[in-house]
């Protein structure tokens, strides 16, 4: 039997009301999940369901989506397709925001060409640089400009955030010159750590911190693994 679930909010536009940042931070799992459902032609799906696939209790995810009144129906559980692109509204995926890569190094290319901006409605519509070897270079189908060509690009062009890769001793002066152009949100990749309070959105991506977290459980499960080894020499 399904679950029991709130009733089916029918609204077409969704408040974004403030909730906890753990919340928001499970959103995009929730994104993930239900596109993996609608590929494989599901059209329905109980919060029990759901849990067991996302590895997080049932009860969780009703309180994760009662935080926005609740998308469910009572003996009938969660509609899909309905679910999906009220969490796709609730990220963003759906407004058309642009964003721009401000070095066109290694990481930003990488960037420029993965499918993942374009999965998660985010338009990449320009790179900048300061090497004159790749100003004027199309990476996958993003042009390459000269870093002094900024302000002008954002007389013509709407730039809603900002993927920075570019060298960390750089990343502050180029945030500002940004956040004067109007930038409401950083994505950055440059390990200098960059907070502006109401001035701008910014979150902060270490890739080293995933791999040492990742270190760290490692270690915990090889000496569990030695203990275990060990109390079964003594037996």
């Amino acid at each position: 039997m399904m679950d029991s679930e709130h009733n089916l909010n029918t609204e077409n536009e969704i408040e974004r009301p403030q909730v906890s940042p753990a919340v928001i931070r499970r959103l995009p799992r929730y994104f993930r999940y239900l596109r993996e459902l609608i590929r494989e032609g599901k059209m329905r799906i109980s919060s029990g369901e759901l849990s067991e696939r996302m590895n997080v209790t049932a009860s969780q995810i009703r309180q994760d989506l009662n935080c926005f009144g609740g998308f469910g129906q009572q003996g009938y559980g969660y509609n899909v397709n309905y679910l999906y692109a009220k969490i796709c509204d609730l990220l963003g995926v759906s407004a058309g925001l642009s964003a721009i890569i401000i070095g066109a190094g290694d990481l930003g290319r990488a960037l420029t060409r993965s499918t993942m901006f374009e999965k998660r409605g985010v338009d990449i519509i320009a790179m900048f640089d300061v090497d004159e070897n790749l100003i004027g270079k199309t990476i996958g189908d993003v042009l390459v400009y000269s870093m002094n060509d900024l302000e002008s690009f954002f007389e013509t062009h709407t730039v809603d955030m900002a993927v920075l890769t570019l060298p960390k001793d750089q990343a502050a002066v180029e945030a500002e010159r940004l956040l004067e152009l109007g930038v409401k949100g950083f994505w950055n990749f440059t390990g200098k750590e960059l907070s502006y309070a109401s001035r701008a959105i910014v979150e902060n991506v270490h890739l080293g911190d995933s791999l040492m977290f990742l270190n760290y459980d490692i270690c915990r499960l090889k000496e569990a693994e030695e203990k275990t080894e060990a109390g079964s020499d003594r037996v």
